[in-house]
């Protein structure tokens, strides 16, 4: 098959997803390439805004070729910003044509605005298009308040999810949270994210003799991943064990915003923050932690969470995670904003032995690029002829 993967995001603001399925459907011999609009923020990192690329461009990503645009966003102005992002994709999606031929089907990320982009572009070329959903509830709330909601966007998103050939939520749960906007009225199954198995392999840890129990937090500094939760739980715990350390990294924990959120539950010099890092350094942080902590408010399928426990190490986080995470062994679950119960499975977890080689062997199992890989396969083949 040729497939196009369009994502809603991408690097510089995340959305490495995209690059994971294609990489995994490449591997199964698909002709594959990413079509990327990017809209930048002066609010979000005003030196991408200025110095970015301001030209159309290709590039490759891990053997994979994208077709780069960047848009400058142009603050509170949404719905212009949104139009001319899809205006960008459909011109960028019609030079891509001339190029390199006409895809057999679109693989998008999130619907959006990537699905609604790919809407139209099915109905202008009968190409069909599947979309993969992993926008988190909280994000939709953030933006158009609790539903049902009356915003403009609403109705498009709909109709894009309802149009689509499939839609692959990442779990479950996320069509519930969701159905308040969009209703459930769609074609949909679940698939879950992919992880890199190879390169997030199991290590056997350093011995806890001559060191202290290390928790790690990889996520950006906002309320929803709930830090006031963690730096409380956190505070707790010192209390109880002394040789212990939190480590926490993600754009803005460097900030004075999270500083000033540590010095509120005394905290403040007792975490060792690391800021933004990219992959490599995610993979050497868990390679030294014994346990991944993550107090969010609500999530879709943590990828940081499939990451650690595929490193060997268990995770404890909230009843917001999907149960096709809640692994035997991997993963312990406590209420949501209940910084006692959070500090209480910390130490309970300091004085757990984990088998973290059948742990991450479980992960291989059910997430490597080969499975998941395989399952999107499938769906896209199945998916050819519905428009």
């Amino acid at each position: 098959m040729h497939i196009l993967e369009i994502p809603s995001f991408f690097p510089p603001y995340g959305g490495l997803f995209c690059l994971d399925q294609a990489k995994a459907l490449k591997a199964l011999g698909h002709e594959v390439r990413i079509l990327s609009n990017v809209q930048l923020g002066m609010t979000i990192g005003w030196k991408d805004y200025l110095t970015l690329p301001w030209h159309r461009y290709e590039h490759e990503m891990d053997g994979i070729m994208v077709y780069q645009s960047y848009q400058r966003g142009i603050p509170k102005v949404i719905k212009y910003n949104v139009e001319r992002w899809v205006t960008i994709v459909l011109g960028m999606f019609r030079e891509y044509v001339q190029k390199y031929g006409r895809p057999d089907i679109l693989n998008v990320h999130c619907c959006k605005w990537a699905g609604y982009a790919a809407m139209q572009i099915s109905r202008d070329t009968g190409i069909p298009y599947v979309i993969t959903e992993n926008l988190a509830y909280l994000d939709y709330v953030s933006e158009f308040g609790d539903p049902p909601g009356d915003t403009w966007q609403i109705p498009l998103l709909k109709e894009a999810f309802q149009h689509a050939a499939r839609v692959l939520p990442v779990s479950s749960e996320l069509v519930h949270d969701i159905s308040g906007y969009f209703g459930t009225d769609y074609r949909w199954e679940t698939i879950s994210n992919i992880v890199d198995v190879d390169y997030f392999q199991y290590q056997e840890r350093p011995s806890l003799e001559d060191r202290p129990f290390r928790f790690f937090c990889p996520a950006i500094f906002i309320h929803r991943k709930g830090y006031d939760v963690l730096f409380d739980a956190y505070s707790q715990l010192r209390r109880h064990c002394k040789n212990v350390e939190l480590h926490i990294a993600g754009r803005a924990t460097d900030s004075e915003k999270c500083r000033k959120l540590m010095r509120h539950y005394g905290v403040e010099g007792e975490v060792v923050v690391h800021g933004e890092i990219d992959k490599a350094g995610v993979r050497n942080i868990l390679y030294q932690c014994d346990t991944l902590v993550l107090a969010t408010r609500s999530e879709v399928q943590p990828l940081s969470i499939l990451e650690a426990m595929s490193t060997g190490i268990p995770v404890i986080s909230t009843e917001c995670i999907p149960n096709c995470l809640r692994i035997e062994g991997g993963c312990v679950i406590v209420p949501i904003d209940d910084s006692d119960a959070f500090a209480k499975a910390m130490i309970d977890m300091t004085k757990r032995t984990i088998d973290g080689q059948a742990l991450s062997s479980r992960i291989a199992a059910i997430a490597s690029p080969r499975v998941i890989g395989q399952q999107i396969e499938a769906v896209l083949r199945t998916s050819l002829h519905t428009v």
